[in-house]
């Protein structure tokens, strides 16, 4: 094989040539150069089958040179060619191709397939002919293969798009009615990931008064080929009602007969619903306007006020869409900053052991650091708005919360602002975060403070309301509402109406960043709650957090945490990570702790290593292509069941159906969070997998005292 290597002209098309006898190698080798191929002569037929490849144009053997050989390698080559390649062969006989004349001639097809028999003597433009017509064939071979790979990039390309806009992608086959629906698809009809769904299924899904015009749309397009589209009903198996928007394409076959539809579709109840309100606004302005024909100024004094309803409802048509998007994007960004910040953060940690004797270089790190964390926290209000952060929701005595947090609250807003509390004793629990209201709370109250820079009132009140099932942002059910309002400036109408956009401040460049209120909106979403807020100029605002009740009983305080012990020893770790560079920055930290570190880039990679060596902990990325940190989890616990695992991830919640419940390290992470993670995973007599009820990461700190108030919330973040 090193001689291939050497052969001149290696850019042109390559024919490989095995003809020991006589003349004929020499022969062959320069009627291939004539024919426009670069050449190379195999030694023996071990050489001719271990040069086989892809690379290969063309090649020519002599029938007595393998009349008699073991011919299993060629034909294995051969058969395990892609569906794309059939190398041509041009095999030099004295007998002919035909099985009359040469029976040995079957023997040879059958081995390789695509073969040509030039019977010798020949004249050297046969030859030539012969073999720029099999290189011809294997052009549009070359060709055919370039089609394909560029199929599989637009199918990648394709994919990208349906999951950016939410589509289900599925396919319908007519003959057999089989239907494959992705996981997205089957989501927007109720079902989980891994649940089997039918054409049967879906049709009878869709809502009794639709069925029949579905029907009736779905054989209209498999007759005359028009491209589908509907939107209907459909009632999930838990009984609720959804709608349901589908496109598809029918694709036939070389006859014309109809073979399969090819369709996305998408959950349009949001949508639905408010063009619902916004019709029976519409019916309600029209039949009050015929009815009130003959009274002129009623009926005009009603119109302008119908007319603003109407204006409203579609201003909040446009800006639930604007919200929507923009949550979608940010959630993204944030992401994906956020795993770049581990990485700064990770090495700027190491880099400062290393220039503890620079007092400027020390100085200049520590800057970058605290530069980074407020980066980090900068990502955890992005995702709050976009309603992707991690909550521990539990049931939640808003009184107590609401009582203990009077100190921290008075000296946040300091002297010359008196705060008022109506905290009922005979509330029920409603179903929080705790900490993540904690700070919710906070920002509303610094808010009402830099809201009323002369001194003021802040009144903070609980209530429990009933919502009969009207209100399109609320569910049926009871709700605490949590209740904050000042006696500061207030806000104007376009003002209110930007305040909860994400990066919208009122105050000067540099002193906000406008994420305060976007954050407690999308943590009251998240909680299935909403934030409500009124205000006017001179008067003051009043911030409301309507927050699902519930009859379950807040748990008992946990004993306090025994200290956590350090790992005993120098531990192997394997490290699971498809990102390079946070790979990098997580071995160098381990190594830093003293650890002996295996890198693997997939899960596929780290199963055939665990399966090999011993390891002591596994620290995985939980979203990778391929094999997600909670598969490749589930799978080690085949192997062996009580290895420690640690789940490393950026995301909030994982997806629906992930029933998986190991230590959970937040990403971005340094070094000591790492390290107690791994204590932590070493100390567990046992490391339970599936969910059983408790927390999946551990509870989080709560606030305690003023000079947590930077740390959680940064410099102005809360406020509009």
């Amino acid at each position: 094989m090193a001689g291939i290597a050497a052969i001149p002209n290696s850019g042109k098309p390559k024919a490989l040539i095995y003809t020991p006898v006589g003349r004929d190698a020499w022969v062959a080798r320069s009627l291939v150069d004539e024919a426009g191929l670069a050449s190379i002569a195999a030694t023996d037929l071990s050489m001719f089958a271990s040069s086989l490849s892809d690379d290969i144009a063309l090649g020519v053997l002599t029938e007595e040179a393998v009349r008699s050989s073991d011919l299993k390698p060629i034909a294995a080559w051969v058969s395990a060619q892609p569906s794309w390649s059939d190398l041509p062969f041009i095999v030099l006989t004295t007998r002919g191709g035909g099985p009359e004349r040469n029976p040995a001639a079957a023997r040879l097809s059958e081995v390789l397939g695509n073969v040509t028999f030039l019977e010798r003597p020949f004249h050297a433009t046969s030859f030539i002919s012969v073999a720029r017509t099999a290189l011809k064939g294997r052009l549009r071979q070359y060709e055919a293969q370039a089609r394909l790979e560029a199929l599989g990039e637009g199918e990648r390309r394709l994919q990208t798009a349906l999951a950016a806009g939410r589509l289900g992608a599925w396919e319908l086959e007519l003959s057999s009615m089989a239907l494959s629906a992705s996981a997205t698809c089957k989501a927007i009809f109720g079902r989980g990931p891994d649940d089997d769904v039918t054409r049967d299924d879906l049709i009878a899904s869709i809502h009794p008064d639709d069925r029949d015009l579905v029907l009736a749309r779905l054989r209209q397009t498999i007759d005359t080929g028009r491209d589908y589209s509907i939107e209907h009903r459909t009632i999930w198996p838990d009984g609720s009602l959804h709608w349901t928007e589908v496109h598809a394409q029918l694709y036939s076959d070389r006859y014309g007969s109809a073979r399969k539809l090819v369709g996305v579709c998408s959950d349009t109840t949001v949508r639905k619903t408010i063009e619902e309100n916004l019709r029976r606004l519409n019916e309600t302005l029209e039949e009050r306007v015929r009815e009130r024909t003959k009274e002129v100024n009623a009926a005009h004094q009603t119109l302008l006020e119908e007319v603003a309803q109407r204006e409203r409802a579609e201003e909040q048509l446009r800006q639930s869409q604007k919200m929507e998007a923009i949550g979608q994007l940010t959630g993204g960004v944030a992401h994906d900053f956020n795993n770049l910040l581990m990485v700064v953060l990770g090495n700027l940690e190491l880099l400062g052991k290393h220039v503890g004797g620079d007092a400027k270089a020390t100085r200049l790190v520590d800057g970058a650091i605290q530069g980074a964390r407020r980066g980090a926290a900068l990502t955890q209000r992005l995702l709050a708005f976009a309603r992707q952060q991690d909550l521990q929701v539990k049931p939640v005595d808003l009184t107590e919360l609401v009582s203990g947090m009077n100190d921290l609250l008075r000296r946040s807003v300091g002297s010359s602002i008196s705060i008022e509390t109506i905290l009922p004793a005979t509330l029920p629990p409603a179903l929080v975060d705790a900490n993540q209201l904690e700070l919710a709370l906070l920002n509303l109250a610094v808010n009402a403070r830099d809201a009323m820079p002369d001194g003021g009132t802040l009144s903070i009140s609980l209530r429990e309301e009933q919502v009969a099932g009207d209100d399109g942002a609320l569910d049926k059910g009871a709700y605490l509402v949590l209740a904050v309002a000042d006696s500061g400036t207030g806000m104007d109408a376009e003002t209110l109406k930007k305040a909860v956009d994400p990066f919208f401040s009122t105050k000067e460049l540099g002193k906000g960043t406008g994420l305060g209120l976007s954050m407690i909106h999308g943590l009251a979403v998240q909680l299935n709650g909403a934030l409500r807020l009124t205000s006017e100029l001179g008067v003051g605002t009043i911030a409301e957090l309507w927050l699902p009740a519930t009859e379950r009983r807040p748990e008992r305080p946990a004993e306090a945490e025994r200290p956590v012990p350090q790992a005993a020893s120098r531990l192997k770790i394997l490290l699971v990570d498809d990102d390079a560079l946070i790979a990098m920055s997580s071995v160098e930290m381990l190594e830093d702790l003293g650890h002996e570190v295996v890198e693997a880039n997939s899960g596929a990679q780290a199963l055939e290593l665990i399966s090999g060596q011993h390891f002591d902990l596994v620290i995985t990325d939980y979203s990778m292509p391929g094999m997600t940190g909670a598969q490749l989890a589930q799978a080690t616990r085949d192997i062996h069941p009580g290895l420690p695992i640690v789940l490393a991830t950026g995301y909030a919640d994982l997806p629906a159906g992930t029933d998986i419940d190991l230590p959970r390290l937040a990403k971005p992470y340094d070094q000591a969070q790492l390290a107690k993670e791994i204590a932590k995973a070493m100390a567990s007599e046992t490391v339970p997998l599936l969910r059983s009820g408790g927390d999946a990461g551990g509870s989080k700190p709560r606030l305690s005292k003023a000079d947590d108030v930077s740390d959680e919330i940064g410099d102005g973040a809360c406020v509009v």
